[in-house]
């Protein structure tokens, strides 16, 4: 037994966020309690994963033992469950960092989602990091005892939990001597958990959740007591799972309850995945790849520095967690191990950054994933429905970051339209293409800032009068990934806000009502210009409107005025590019235009401009001279 050092013993309040998880934990989250025990291995796997890192480049970190094994043991008297390793362990800063407070943006958020989530949730908390608190579902009292790897004996720590009496909500920090290096994690049960007091049970726990880790976990061995009529313990461990690395095995010998178990493991996920792929690489370079597709986003993936989600193994031996050189960032949510040939065993991150074989393997499963993906579009739209979903947005960013896969990445998006007018986006590139009137020769779109603003704007009018469909896109990334697809296979992508509207879709009449409206409305279109100055380029008859009175375009070539205002709110210059005002030249107004006073000119040219600002989704500069300017001419009289 370790001695404490009561002069260290220090009381702690648990982080706010971190008392609101524990609550969900023993009151809401889990309803399978037994996962409890693949929470507490995969910890104690991944702390021996990170002393074999770290060792890599400290070989002292050893101590004269480099053989990492997990221990799991139980006192049926003392009616305790313990985990042990001999991993790389936790100074009392760690201990005090890890297992009091989450030092993680957007907890907050999260806890909110699991608070209001319910049960539904609680796959969330395993992705979170904070697997060590399932502890609590069996438990009403943890003790942690460790040492990290490196520091003296005198440098091990005590850190304490219970649940009920006076203390509960607060922990307990002392030092202690500890001769060996890892952690020892004691769950005290609560009444009622006595189901795993027992050799038998906890076996079959190891090996449905635990067989894939790498590292043996014993148990002592246990033999039948014919006096007692029961299993007693003996000295003696033994080796209860397999510990053979899943990935390296043959397909045909893994089951599905195998992938998506060991997913389970290396994705801290509570969820089965929604889809994996396993492969060996041969040739120039050799490596092998386990790929999942998640069923959901995690908390973090629009986090600045999100976590990445491939482990990085060399001939079945860890070297680095979360290697984001393995992935493009626009695939960041894939999980899973790649194990390469022809690494050293001492890559860093450092040497990553330049390394041609991490380029070669980065290629090989970017190409995986990709073809998984369009596997799943292809003969399981349901589940690739649910993938855009969860993770369309990010897939975006890959038209901008990955121009080797690009025309793949676009065949692999999805949209609304004005083909179904709804805002689910299950229209791809190429049902457009199928879509297409005979004589279109464009992907025509419009970006917006919500499906709503998209789908009621002047600019779809015509388009919608001809039956020729628009994409409709609300995303913010969309006004920067399509400046990056100029075309998607031979056919040009053009915004219905830009330019002119293709005269190949305009009928012989259409045309010829345009000239005559262009030398009818000559006049007028000089006086507009001269009453809005500055605030517009040109004004001109339009082949678009149906409807409105007037819409706001720019030039085919220029940055839309969407795109212009989010680059603002992110405080960059943008080029000042004026908008084009486009009149319907049968509207009403246009004639109430014509006929206005000099004196209420101005106020109609400004109202007109301005109500055609906002069907933009635009801003007004003045609203309350906008509303003035309306009063005055509601109560003109009309002639």
């Amino acid at each position: 037994m370790a001695e404490t050092n009561d002069a260290t013993r220090r009381k702690m309040e648990f982080q706010a966020e971190v008392q609101q998880l524990l609550h969900l934990v023993v009151h809401s989250l889990y309803s399978n309690k037994e996962i409890f025990l693949r929470e507490l291995v995969s910890n104690a796997s991944d702390a021996c994963d990170k002393l074999r890192f770290e060792a890599a480049q400290q070989p002292e970190l050893f101590e004269g033992d480099g053989e990492l094994k997990i221990w799991v043991d139980y006192d049926r008297t003392a009616r305790t469950v313990t985990i042990r390793d001999n991993g790389i362990g936790m100074s009392r800063e760690e201990a005090v960092a890890h297992l009091g407070t989450i030092a993680k943006s957007g907890t907050r958020e999260f806890l909110q989602k699991l608070s209001a989530g319910g049960q539904a949730d609680a796959r969330l908390i395993g992705q979170f990091g904070v697997g060590f608190y399932s502890a609590f579902i069996v438990a009403d009292r943890v003790t942690v005892r460790s040492r990290r790897a490196g520091s003296p004996p005198s440098a091990g720590v005590l850190w304490e939990c219970a649940m009920t009496g006076e203390s509960a909500g607060t922990f307990e920090v002392a030092e202690i001597e500890r001769p060996e290096r890892g952690t020892e994690v004691v769950l005290h049960l609560r009444e009622g958990e006595d189901e795993f007091l027992s050799g038998v049970r906890l076996r079959e726990l190891i090996r449905k959740y635990s067989d894939h880790i790498l590292w043996p976990i014993l148990m002592r061995k246990e033999r039948w007591d014919e006096s007692r009529g029961e299993l007693v313990k003996e000295e003696a461990w033994e080796q209860v799972n397999r510990a053979s690395a899943l990935w390296a095995r043959a397909k045909q010998e893994i089951s599905e309850e195998e992938y998506i178990e060991f997913y389970k493991h290396v994705a801290h996920d509570f969820e089965a995945p929604l889809a994996w792929t396993h492969a060996k690489v041969e040739g120039r370079h050799e490596y092998t790849m386990l790929l999942y597709l998640p069923q959901r986003a995690p908390f973090d993936l629009f986090e600045r520095t999100p976590r990445h989600g491939l482990k990085l193994y060399v001939r079945r031996v860890f070297v680095l967690e979360d290697a984001e050189r393995l992935l493009p960032r626009y695939l960041r949510f894939v999980r899973g191990v790649v194990d390469a040939a022809d690494l050293p065993l001492n890559v860093s991150r450092e040497m990553l950054q330049d390394s041609r074989e991490i380029e070669a393997i980065r290629a090989g499963v970017t190409k995986r994933v990709l073809g998984l993906l369009e596997q799943l579009a292809k003969n399981e739209p349901e589940k690739y429905a649910r993938f855009w979903r969860e993770f369309g947005r990010v897939l975006k960013e890959g038209i901008i970051e990955d121009p080797t896969n690009r025309e793949r990445i676009a065949g692999l998006l999805r949209f609304a339209s004005t083909y179904n007018d709804s805002p689910e986006e299950t229209v791809s590139f190429d049902d457009y293409i199928s879509h297409m009137k005979p004589r279109q020769e464009r992907i025509y779109y419009l970006t917006a800032e919500s499906f709503s603003a998209a789908r009621h704007s002047p600019h779809l009018e015509a388009f919608r009068q001809k039956g020729i469909e628009v994409l409709l896109l609300a995303d913010r990334i969309d006004e920067w990934w399509v400046a990056y697809l100029p075309e998607y296979r031979g056919k040009p992508l053009a915004s219905v806000a830009k330019g002119e509207m293709e005269s190949a879709l305009l009928s012989e009449e259409e045309k010829k009502a345009r000239e005559e409206a262009d030398e009818r409305l000559k006049p007028l279109l000089e006086r507009l210009q001269t009453a809005l100055g500055e605030r517009v380029k040109a004004v001109r008859v339009s082949s678009r409107l149906t409807e409105a009175p007037a819409c706001l375009v720019v030039e085919e070539h220029e940055p839309g005025m969407q795109l212009a205002r989010l680059l603002r709110e992110l405080g960059q210059e943008v080029p000042a590019h004026k908008p084009i005002l486009e009149l319907n030249p049968t509207h009403p107004v246009i004639a109430r235009l014509q006929a206005a006073s000099d004196e209420a000119f101005a106020d109609w040219a400004l109202l007109l401009y301005e109500e055609a600002l906002l069907a933009e989704g635009g801003k007004l500069e003045d609203p309350a001279a906008f509303v003035q300017r309306m009063n005055r001419l509601l109560l003109t009289p009309t002639a």
